[in-house]
This record gives C-alpha cells, structure tokens and sequence, in this order.
C-alpha cells in the first residue's frame, strides 16, 4: 500500500480502513489482517505509557514505536505521528523530526495536527519530500485550549473555519485528511469538497475511510471509552481469564506437565 494507493481508494469509491500500531505483533496481526494503513499515533501516550493525554510523547517515543510496527508490516502503509512541540516551532524544525521519523523509524508519511496555521508546514515538508496526512477538528494536542476532548464544529462560525482547515491541509499537499470529533454533517461537506481523502474518527460515516485505537477497539483499553469507539472484542476480560488460568494450574502443579518437561 503506497501513497498514491490510498489516494485512488477515494477516486475509486472505496472505504480505506486504518488501525493504530504501536508494536510487532499486534502490527503483523493487522497487517496480516488487510489493513490500509497502519498508524503509529501519539495515543501510545494513553494507551501504552498510562499518561493522560498526548502531550508528554516524544519524537524519540514515536522512533521506537515506528520500527517495530514497520518490522510487522508487510502489506500496510505506515504512517508516524508528528508529536507536541515536534512541529509547532516551525518549518526547519518540523523537516528536522520528520526526517528523523522516515529515515530512522522507517515511516513512509506523517501526521501533523492543524489546519490554516500549519499549511507552511505541510508544504515545506512536501516538497522535502515526506508526504503528510493532515489532521482537524479536535485535534487532541489543543486538548487545553478546547477544555477538554469536545466535539468541534457544532457553531456555524466554528464549523466554516474546521472546512477551511481541511482545505487548507489540502491546498498544502497533504495527501489525506484526519476528520476527528465532529458533526456528521460537517464531515460529509469536507468530504465532499475535498479531493483528498478523508479519514474519520467520530466524524460519522461519511468520510472516505476510518480509523480507531487498536487498544479501544479490541477491548484492552477502558479507563474512558469514547462514544464514537465500537468494541469488537473484550481482550481485557479474554487475558484475564487465561492469566488466571495459568496461576491455578501454577499452583495446583497442573502446570509443567510432561509435555512440557525436558529429560
């Protein structure tokens, strides 16, 4: 799956469908699956180092998690998180940390949030050479200046300037766009104005494709559950019982048997 793959799904009518990743296995289980796209996200923060919000990820974190997912990958195309403060202090320093993430994580794009204000952005690093997926709408690293994770775009005056983000993302050469916590109505006008792809997380279903948290949608992760998250599966309550499993046969000395017993 390439860039320009992903780009014709739009033309062709086809739903692309993307994950997050984070590590080896669970990237080779979704690859191996017939993911689109694999996304190495700053949600690593929540869902694999317990923060609270995106914000304490590092480029470095985001490294580590991209060449593990790019070893399990076969088929999908991945694409790196751009993190707090990797982008916003401007152009030179963004090329500086997506270089990093293509050359040293193996990245083949990635993603930055914002829309008008960070089109000299996206564009200088397009034009190095990295393609870019934009991201709008609630925009998670802005979770202090929103108060909260809150649906974007419900005023009038708040949706015109969300549209003109996304047209802006794409009017810098971004490649695709994020739709995330939005009106579905919003959502389906982006996508329709846009000639990019769009990929929505509670954006509802008119958007070109989807994407969720691995971790949500499988059930590992429940300290909040979004309303725009489906489970399906309950992991957590799956490992649970095989972790409490192998204790009694440990303590019962069910387990070694002789199957497993070297002579």
């Amino acid at each position: 799956m390439t860039v320009p793959e992903v780009c014709s799904m739009k033309e062709k009518g086809e739903k692309i469908v993307c994950l997050t990743a984070y590590d080896y296995c669970l990237a080779r289980i979704l690859d191996e699956s017939g993911i689109d796209i694999l996304l190495v996200g700053d949600s690593l923060g929540s869902v694999v180092q317990g923060h609270d919000s995106t914000l304490p990820v590092t480029v470095d974190d985001v490294i580590y998690h991209t060449k593990a997912v790019v070893r399990g990958r076969r088929r999908a195309l991945v694409v790196s998180d751009m993190p707090f403060m990797t982008f916003q202090l401007g152009v030179d320093e963004a090329k500086r940390n997506a270089g990093r993430l293509v050359q040293e994580g193996g990245a083949e794009s990635v993603k930055l949030e914002g829309g008008v204000t960070q089109a000299a952005t996206i564009e200088g690093l397009v034009k190095m050479g990295v393609p870019v997926m934009g991201h709008v709408g609630l925009t998670p690293q802005s979770v202090h200046q929103f108060g909260g994770y809150r649906i974007q775009g419900r005023g009038e005056a708040d949706a015109r300037a969300i549209l003109d983000d996304a047209m802006a993302v794409e009017q810098a050469g971004a490649f695709a766009v994020v739709l995330e916590g939005m009106p579905v109505q919003l959502a389906r006008e982006i996508t329709q104005r846009v000639s990019i792809p769009t990929i929505g997380i509670g954006a509802g279903m008119h958007c070109d494709g989807q994407i969720l948290v691995v971790h949500d949608m499988l059930g590992l992760f429940d300290d909040f559950t979004p309303k725009f998250v489906k489970r399906y599966a309950n992991l957590k309550e799956t490992i649970g019982g095989a972790v409490r499993s192998y204790m009694e046969e440990v303590r019962t000395e069910a387990f070694p048997a002789e199957e497993h017993t070297f002579h």
